[in-house]
């Protein structure tokens, strides 16, 4: 329990409260943001039979909602085949679909921003989890190492993947696109395309996956033209000003690592102004692997410089480290994933300069509807939402 009440926390940081950098509007294309302290992704697995969003999601989103506040749903599988987690939503069929519009439309009645995170595994998957136990599919056919974590659940194994032929391709990218379409359908304000974290698009991206020898494969141009064709889809389909897209070109995570990640990643920030898209979201490279942070003699600037658009950086920042990367114009906004998850009243906290709720990493991925979800309490016990 805190020891001050939230009036008390008022009165004693007030000057903090109107100074601090994270909670200045911003404009986000067409978004008027009220603060920078964006939700990130995060997978919570707790969408059941057919991966069908549930009604406790709604609860879980609109506690997190604030009136001008950017929040990006959890990675939702784009089709059949792109699935290597159990519990987790798609936004591929009707039921998807129609699941998802109420639990958009409580964001929207709190006033927040709701993308969704549009996603295929690839590899990081097998063969329980693709339709008649086929192979997953990848741009390779290396598989990753059986023994490996990966950042939500312990695998028994991943299935050897089968590699994508040059002409299937194309249909990959057509999935995207139908997804991209399905979301604005449910109402979401726009997607962000999941090109991180060693899915199916960074698998393509990285050079230590990629052994492709077809168009899509080896240079650096052709690497990345499975994640430019996506993007081109999905900004023809719906608009460059409600498409952002999730990248980190120094994390290794499921074995997907680059020998030249500020090159790929500087690559892919000027290839991207091009199509206009609102927002890039980089991961830091100190957030090489899932689990901890690490030294690094990398930085997002050289990608924040190239970029157009809107730049979203994430990976271990706190309130201080949030408010210097944009006081010091490193960054237009902040995400933050297990502090949001551990306190729906972020931004609150933040601006009253607060004690923070510690995260339990133990429920982060449990199927309960309620304990680790949506039972983190907020600052004053008042402002904490029940389902009716």
């Amino acid at each position: 329990m805190e020891s001050k009440s939230e009036e008390q926390y008022l009165h004693d940081n007030s000057a903090t409260a109107t100074a601090i950098s994270l909670l200045t509007p911003y404009k986000m294309g067409k978004f008027n943001l009220y603060h920078r302290v964006v939700l990130a992704p995060l997978t919570r697995e707790r969408s059941f039979i057919g991966n069908v969003p549930q009604p406790h999601a709604k609860l879980y989103y609109s506690q997190r909602a604030s009136k001008g506040g950017l929040l990006i749903a959890e990675a939702t599988g784009i089709s059949d085949t792109s699935l290597g987690f159990p519990n987790v939503p798609g936004i591929w069929t009707k039921e998807q679909v129609e699941a998802w519009k109420p639990i958009v439309d409580a964001v929207h009645a709190k006033g927040g921003i709701f993308f969704c995170q549009i996603w295929h595994m690839g590899r990081s998957s097998n063969t329980d989890f693709q339709p008649k136990g086929q192979a997953p599919i990848s741009s390779t056919d290396k598989p990753i190492s059986p023994q490996l974590k990966t950042d939500a659940i312990d695998l028994p194994k991943f299935s050897p993947p089968r590699r994508l032929r040059t002409d299937e391709i194309p249909h990959i990218v057509d999935d995207f696109r139908l997804a991209a379409k399905n979301a604005i359908e449910a109402g979401f304000d726009g997607v962000e395309i999941h090109g991180a974290h060693g899915y199916l698009i960074d698998q393509f991206l990285k050079d230590q996956v990629n052994d492709r020898t077809d168009r899509y494969g080896g240079s650096l141009e052709n690497r990345c033209r499975f994640a430019l064709e996506v993007v081109e889809a999905v900004v023809n389909e719906i608009g460059a000003d409600r498409v952002g897209i999730r990248l980190s070109p120094f994390a290794d995570y499921n074995e997907a690592a680059d020998s030249n990640p500020e090159a790929l990643g500087l690559y892919l920030a000027k290839a991207l102004s091009k199509y206009e898209v609102v927002y890039c979201h980089m991961v830091e490279p100190r957030m090489k692997e899932p689990l901890g942070m690490g030294e690094t003699p990398y930085s997002l600037l050289p990608m924040r410089k190239a970029f157009k658009g809107t730049f979203i950086v994430a990976g271990g920042y706190d309130r201080e480290d949030g408010n210097k990367a944009v006081a010091e114009n490193r960054a237009d906004l902040v995400a933050y994933g297990r502090l949001f998850l551990a306190n729906p009243d972020l931004p609150r906290r933040f601006e009253l300069n607060a004690p923070l709720n510690k995260y339990n990493r133990a429920t982060f991925y449990t199927p309960d509807p309620v304990i680790g979800y949506t039972d983190y309490p907020f600052l004053d016990n008042s402002l904490i939402r029940t389902e009716n």
